[in-house]
């Protein structure tokens, strides 16, 4: 597999550029008032808003756009019949409101994912005044249609939960992943220690390594070879000179005092938030400002958010197939020039290390999906600012490859990740959204659409 080429340039981020750009930014919750032409993009800023003042893990934020992203598809798309759906037949009366359907979808998985009882309140508010807009807005549907669009979103809510239902995402209880706790196994991950010195965690989400795809055919369609692998032995060769190289750059750089830049410091903290927000923030930009259609923006998000959900299975799977250690406990306890007191930058931050296996890198594999989705729906070269949840202001690209390039330096610079994981992930993350996107949610031809009605 091979990844999309990327220019490995810093974008400077002029004056000029950031005061024409950042207004265009998705940052803040956007007025329903103001969103309620595209309920789309308004409940994709709900969903961002919620998952970050809950504070759900990365990991499983991809699982939920994904629940949310699908559900808004097969309904908007149920009404419209423009594409295949991913999993709901296309049933829905013909003067069902689009709007009033992406938006109970929506609203209907959220309270499912978020079923306290402030959050459903919260969200019940939401959902009463984008309806509400609907129903105002002059010219717009009627009661009826409202209605009519209403029922079918949440039918089609109910059956995208109960398809995922039994994804394995809630598995039967089993004991921690310690990897090799307790065991001087050389390049073997074990629980790495936080940044305020306590023990860390068990292996984190597991069961992604064997949860159901929602495209793929399974966990380990595309599996790569095992990292650094050995041409006799097939294993890892920590004494290749990849890994020796991988080791100095991430053992120089990604150190806590490490001769880092000031951008390339606060770049590794910047990305280090919730994966799939920051592709989701990106892409509503972009659609803004290209004037998507309702109905393209639901395609567009599903597309998104389903290669990404897919990617993670991919990348969870083979974390813990070969279970490779962090560059903290390889620094700190290998037998490469071992420095007991090595941090990683990332110790700016309370969690520090992630508590998973590091090949390959999450965020890369996540993010080489979204890259190859927004590349082919807007081109590459599209130029965007996105804005983070762990740091002030925003950041400026040329295109979506740039972002990929950056986010790659993001993660040796932070200390957590050896290059190859990187580079590795997001060819991985490629290959996913490809196969996602020749296999899903194609538009349908004419023949197609009299066997949907």
């Amino acid at each position: 597999m091979q990844s999309i080429p990327v220019q490995r340039r810093h974008v400077c981020l002029r004056v000029s550029v950031f005061l024409l750009m950042a207004a265009l930014v998705i940052v803040r919750p956007l007025p329903v008032s103001a969103a309620a032409a595209d309920p789309v993009l308004e409940w994709m800023q709900i969903t961002n808003d919620t998952a970050l003042a809950a504070g759900t893990s990365p990991l499983f934020t991809g699982r939920q756009v994904a629940l949310v992203s699908s559900a808004v598809f097969d309904a908007v798309n149920g009404i419209e019949r423009r594409y295949q759906p991913i999993h709901v037949r296309a049933n829905a009366p013909r003067e069902a409101s689009q709007r009033a359907a992406a938006i109970q979808a929506a609203y209907a998985t959220l309270v499912r994912l978020y079923p306290s009882a402030a959050q459903v309140a919260a969200l019940t508010a939401r959902r009463d005044a984008s309806i509400a807009a609907v129903a105002s807005d002059r010219g717009a549907d009627r009661a009826r249609s409202i209605s009519a669009g209403t029922a079918w979103g949440q039918f089609v809510a109910d059956s995208i939960w109960a398809w995922r239902a039994t994804d394995g995402f809630n598995p039967n209880p089993a004991p921690p992943f310690l990897g090799a706790l307790g065991r001087p196994t050389s390049g073997v991950w074990r629980p790495t220690p936080l940044a305020d010195g306590n023990p860390g965690n068990s292996g984190a989400g597991p069961q992604f390594a064997t949860m159901t795809p929602w495209v793929m055919q399974r966990a380990s369609q595309f599996r790569p070879a095992a990292p650094y692998a050995s041409l006799v032995t097939g294993l890892p060769d920590l004494t290749s000179a990849q890994y020796l190289a991988d080791y100095q750059e991430t053992k120089r750089m990604g150190a806590y005092s490490g001769p880092r830049t000031d951008d390339q410091s606060e770049l590794a903290l910047f990305w280090a938030g919730s994966t799939p927000l920051f592709w989701i923030r990106i892409a509503s930009q972009v659609s803004a400002a290209q004037h998507l259609t309702l109905s393209e923006n639901a395609h567009l998000f599903a597309l998104l958010n389903v290669a990404m959900a897919d990617a993670a299975i991919a990348c969870w799977d083979a974390k813990y197939r070969f279970v490779l250690w962090r560059p903290i406990t390889a620094v700190r306890e290998g037998s490469l020039d071992p420095d007991p007191t090595w941090k990683p930058w990332l110790d700016s931050f309370a969690a520090g290390t992630p508590a998973h296996p590091e090949f390959p890198s999450g965020h890369s594999t996540l993010s080489g999906a979204a890259v190859f989705i927004l590349g082919s729906v807007f081109g590459d070269h599209t130029a965007f600012v996105v804005g983070s949840e762990t740091r002030p202001g925003v950041r400026a690209f040329s295109s979506f490859s740039d972002a990929l390039a950056e986010i790659h330096d993001a993660r040796v610079f932070a200390g957590i990740h050896w290059r190859s994981a990187c580079r590795i992930g997001s060819a991985i993350g490629q290959a996913v959204a490809a196969y996602v996107s020749s296999h899903v949610m194609r538009p349908l031809d004419r023949e197609d659409d009299h066997d949907q009605r």
